[in-house]
């Protein structure tokens, strides 16, 4: 990866993390708890949101280790959920605000690259080609990676809705062991590194087909993430 689409990944790479936590925020004050507006958070500027570890020292690291599967991710927007109007619906919504928003700006950038290569400004091989589907597949990354339905991560927030009684209490309780529990299995379970690549390829096709660029993504991005 040259200098030019280094730097334009990295600067997609913050932009879409710290907007997933931007979009909770927006989400959750749309429904009615203010909380992240109250706290400087409600806004698409990333430097609020940054996280030192996690949004910069946390993916070079794993960049510069040739890592097979890179993630990082932004300071959680505060939530009151008993701010919520309809706490147990909101939250789920709030959660599920994260991802979509992921999903919207792969979208975003798939237009862009199709726009880019009918108009002749990007080929197979050009910095511009490689930075934007990088950026779709960081979207999808980010969008998958945060539905695993292990608290803390969003899909927890959706699959909560659906439980009740002893068996929400339990599943809350995962959470203070969450993370350790997610970079166990990332990292010394290979099957879940399968699904996990085989699930946000499988929706980065969804997303590109319709716009045709579909064979100049996928090669490209197989290329520079695996060799």
């Amino acid at each position: 990866m040259n200098p030019v689409t280094a730097l334009g990944v990295g600067a997609i790479a913050v932009v879409s993390i710290t907007s997933h936590e931007a979009a909770h925020g927006f989400m959750a004050d749309r429904l009615g708890d203010p909380t992240a507006r109250e706290r400087g958070r409600l806004t698409l500027n990333p430097i609020p949101h940054i996280d030192l570890f996690f949004t910069i020292l946390l993916p070079l690291v794993l960049i510069l280790s040739g890592s097979s599967f890179i993630f990082g991710g932004a300071k959680p927007v505060p939530v009151d959920v008993a701010r919520l109007r309809n706490p147990r619906r909101d939250w789920a919504l709030v959660g599920a605000a994260g991802p979509g928003l992921n999903v919207l700006m792969a979208i975003g950038l798939t237009t862009i690259l199709s726009a880019a290569t009918l108009m002749g400004v990007a080929d197979r091989s050009s910095s511009l080609t490689e930075i934007l589907a990088v950026g779709i597949f960081l979207n999808a990354l980010l969008a998958v990676f945060n539905l695993i339905p292990i608290p803390p991560l969003d899909g927890s927030r959706v699959v909560q809705y659906f439980l009740s009684g002893e068996a929400l209490t339990l599943y809350r309780r995962i959470e203070r062991f969450g993370l350790i529990i997610i970079l166990a299995l990332v990292f010394l379970v290979p099957q879940l590194q399968i699904a996990l690549s085989t699930a946000i390829f499988g929706l980065v096709e969804l997303i590109t087909i319709p716009f045709g660029v579909t064979a100049d993504v996928e090669p490209l991005l197989r290329r520079l993430l695996f060799g």
